[in-house]
Parts: structure tokens; sequence; C-alpha cells
């Protein structure tokens, strides 16, 4: 018995359109790619969002032959779409891909204003109600970033300032153990203090009352 082809394999004739992505908007990351493909899907009218898709980096828009009609409505939206999304806000996901950072260290730089915030978006979550809010970047701003090397300047930065940090707290650490140990002593034997400090003679000196 013959197999069943698949949409893939038929035969039936179709009408194919495809569109390279800029790398201006996806910025060489390949994450940020699928976020423009979900974005523009989610303008396209329900029965038509699984007709576009990703191949090789590309959109790729694939309908049956007889829905000339929506076939060039569809394009049309993803072709006027396109033309913004450069300029579409970077989510979290998106820019540790592209700069290729940890999730603390885009919360840190975040925090500290090396990563500046575009502002923020608040999104539900599929299927649930409940909403999360988080903080979207500027493309330019990011580019920038990446262009100029400032991720590496960053962990250079926190590396230096780690080992000061180390440097200050052994410091602090060692103080705190040498007055903890003379505070021993002096309880132990309150002379201590003097010898110490090599003031020899000095209940000599004072039971001579020269101190009167």
């Amino acid at each position: 018995m013959p197999k069943t082809k698949t949409k893939a394999q038929s035969d039936d004739p179709e009408l194919i359109k495809e569109w390279s992505l800029p790398v201006e908007a996806t910025l060489g990351s390949a994450v940020r790619a699928k976020g423009i493909l979900q974005e523009i899907r989610s303008r396209l009218p329900p029965a038509a969002r699984k007709s576009l898709d990703m191949q090789s980096g590309e959109l790729t828009l694939v309908m049956p032959e007889s829905s000339k009609t929506a076939f060039r409505a569809t394009s049309s939206i993803v072709s006027e779409s396109l033309q913004g999304m450069a300029d579409l806000p970077i989510i979290p996901r998106e820019i540790e891909d592209i700069l290729g950072i940890t999730y603390s260290e885009r919360k840190r730089w975040l925090e500290d204003g090396r990563l500046p915030s575009a502002g923020t978006r608040t999104v539900r979550l599929q299927g649930r109600a409940r909403r999360i809010t988080f903080h979207v970047f500027d493309p330019r701003v990011v580019e920038d970033l990446l262009n100029r090397g400032a991720v590496d300047e960053w962990r250079e930065e926190d590396a230096a300032a780690k080992a000061e940090n180390r440097r200050r707290a052994a410091y602090q650490a060692k103080l705190t153990r040498s007055l903890k140990k003379k505070q021993e002593v002096e309880e132990a034997d309150p002379q201590a203090e003097d010898a110490a400090h090599g003031l020899r003679g000095w209940d000599e000196f004072g039971s001579e009352g020269l101190l009167r």
C-alpha cells in the first residue's frame, strides 16, 4: 500500500515567497531571528500564521495555489512588517544571545546602569492568567555595545573589582583577628599591653611618683 505524502512532499501546486532577514534586524542572533518570526506571525490572520516559517535563516511563506488572494494579502503584511523589524525592541533572551552574556551578567549590568534599558513590557504567559514584566533594549544601543566590545571591557572591570574586594576582605579579616587577639591578651594580662609596646620599667616609673 503506497504511503500518503506529507504536505512538504505533496505534488499539489504551491505558492512560495521568501524574505531574507537583514543583519541589522537580527544582529547575527538566531534567537532574535526566531523572535522576529513570532512577531510577524502575530500580525497575520490566525489561519495564515502556520504558513509562515523560517528555513536557513529566511522567512518562507507557503500556501496552496488555490489561496492566491490570501497569499497576496499575507505577503503584503510580511513585507510591510519587515520594514520595521530592525527597530523592534530587544527582549532579555535575545540580548543574552546577541552579546553572548549570561542571565546574571545581564541583571548585574542592568542594575548598575551599564546596560541601559529602553523601558519595560508586560505580557501574559500563554495559557495563564499571570503577567510578567521585563526590560527591553534599544537595538541600536545593543549594536553599538556589540561593535565596540563593551562586554569584554565590563568583564575586565568586574574581575578587577572582585579582586579588589577580595583583597579588602582579606585585610579586614586580618585586622579583625589581630584586634581580637590583642583584646584576648589584654583581658588575660592587663600589663601585657605595656610589654607589647616595649614600655619597660613603666611600673617603676609610676611608683617613683614621676607622673605626679
